[in-house]
């Protein structure tokens, strides 16, 4: 006897259907899998026998053999257990076919028939909703992060025992339910805060400015100047995910099984920091079985590399395209995966191998030699796709000492949503929401500047041989100075602070050369 289940899989960040059918036929008892199944799709058929022998089924003496379509995709995996089980359950007639036509099942079969929870839940409940399903049935642990998607129903299920009951009329399952306010409402509140950074005003002044308009940051200075410390309460003043944003971010922690227990949404931007000595595969994504890097792990919030000169030049360069892009693509032989990596790069680095070049307070022991290899392992072109560089000197001791109130996460925050916002009414009929994501043509459209402003300009290119890449990117950071101050045009001011933000251009940080 033939049966069909729907199901599904997860191809980098969005899920397609697979169409279990299960054939029994008379014959030498076998369990055959087909369909490009990798090894853990194979294994499946030891657990699905024990687990329906020990919820109380008979496990079919037959020939089996189970189709995974479309059959020229590799299915990888434990989410087939379930509906393998009720397929077969369905064929030896003790599931009613037509209740398993109106579900997308997925879910992991323990030996004594418990449903264990599996990766990738919310893009496919995404795809429930979008095929017409009336919902999906899925392990218990994973109805939350399913759940926030609406207009389908989520059917949690413990046991294969109770699914086999619902599905014969002989027991109610309810579905499972959350309201997204509150989920956003109990995010964790922020254990760190700008107020608690000494000293460094000019450097608060350049992170608000990057989170006010998205744009990439490097900040150099020696050890012990703050540079981890303010990056980390870069995040405190970014804007609040919304529930778009949030439903991304959370697709590519979902297919990585990355969401705690229970968890339903990533309800607050990421902020990462992968260490040095990382792989390009780690930080951009890839491997044997295509997998999401730290750049998409980062999607919509910070990743922040400490020590930049320390990761490997190759790693580095992978940067250059999703920086501008927006978004990763992995080719393979037989497929092209593309994962979202839309992201604030906030970089920190020493200007020396020591760490102390140029500053009045230690002497440097490095050679020229050892200083020019550390920096030319950052080369011209990612230095130019990061808006702002800022110099972070020693905090004098005035400044540690001093018992003067500093400005909050909150106080910063406010200004920036405010900048934020007249930046999205700006660009709403776009898909863009920040400065630093303008185009070209739209740079042109929003970013004119005054007579005085193009002398400025024209100073600047003509004296630091800055490259048209820089040229715009001093004018999207001078665009979003101007939102801070509610100013509609682009003056003069905004452009020279603009230009003091290309410090690695001009090659006077530390007296860099």
């Amino acid at each position: 006897m033939l049966s069909r289940v729907l199901s599904s899989a997860v191809l980098g960040v969005d899920a397609y259907v697979v169409e279990v059918e299960v054939d029994i036929r008379q014959g030498l008892p076998s369990f055959t899998t087909v369909g490009l199944p990798e090894v853990a799709v194979k294994e499946s058929k030891d657990r699905v026998k024990s687990a329906i022998n020990n919820s109380g089924y008979r496990f079919p003496d037959d020939r089996i053999t189970v189709n995974l379509a479309p059959a020229d995709i590799k299915k990888e995996g434990t989410g087939f257990d379930l509906p393998i089980a009720l397929g077969i359950l369905c064929a030896s007639g003790i599931v009613p076919q037509d209740r398993l036509a109106e579900f997308l099942i997925l879910g992991e079969l323990s030996l004594d028939g418990r449903v264990k929870p599996v990766r990738g839940s919310l893009p496919i409940a995404l795809l429930a909703r979008n095929s017409g399903c009336r919902g999906m049935i899925l392990p218990k642990d994973n109805a939350p992060e399913a759940a926030v998607v609406d207009r389908i129903e989520v059917l949690p299920v413990p046991t294969l025992g109770t699914l086999v009951d619902y599905l014969c009329g002989l027991r109610a399952i309810q579905p499972e339910s959350v309201d997204i306010q509150t989920i956003f409402q109990e995010a964790d509140p922020d254990e760190i805060d700008f107020s608690e950074v000494k000293g460094q005003e000019h450097v608060k002044r350049a992170l608000e400015i990057a989170a006010a308009g998205g744009h990439n940051v490097i900040m150099v200075g020696p050890p012990g100047a703050g540079k981890t410390m303010l990056a980390k309460r870069l995040a405190t003043i970014l804007p609040p995910i919304t529930f778009e944003e949030a439903i991304e971010t959370t697709k590519v922690y979902s297919v990585l099984g990355m969401l705690r227990e229970s968890q339903a949404l990533i309800t607050r931007r990421p902020f990462r920091s992968p260490h040095h000595t990382i792989s390009d595969a780690g930080l951009i994504g890839g491997g044997h079985t295509p997998r999401p890097g730290e750049v998409s792990l980062s999607h919509n919030g910070v990743l922040f590399l400490d020590e930049l000169p320390e990761f490997k030049k190759n790693v580095l360069e992978v940067l250059r395209q999703p920086m501008e892009d927006g978004y990763v693509t992995i080719a393979r032989a037989l497929m092209s995966i593309t994962y979202p990596a839309r992201f604030m790069l906030v970089a920190a680095m020493n200007p020396c191998p020591c760490g102390y070049f140029s500053d009045p307070n230690h002497e440097c022991t490095c050679t020229y030699t050892k200083i020019h290899r550390y920096r030319s392992k950052i080369s011209g072109p990612l230095m130019d796709r990061i808006d702002i560089h800022v110099e972070v000197p020693g905090v004098p001791y005035r400044d540690l000492a001093s018992q003067q109130d500093a400005p909050t996460s909150a106080d910063i925050r406010e200004r920036m949503n405010r900048a934020r916002a007249i930046q999205s009414e700006r660009l709403r009929r776009t898909k863009i929401h920040c400065n630093a994501q303008m185009t070209n043509r739209q740079i042109r459209r929003h970013c004119t500047v005054d007579r005085d402003s193009h002398r400025l300009l024209e100073a600047a290119i003509d004296k630091l041989g800055l490259s048209a890449r820089a040229y715009n990117r001093i004018l999207r950071i001078g665009r979003t100075i101007a939102d801070l101050e509610r100013a509609e045009k682009v003056d003069a001011n905004h452009i020279s602070e603009a230009i003091q933000y290309r410090s690695l251009d001009r090659g006077t940080i530390f007296g860099w050369q």
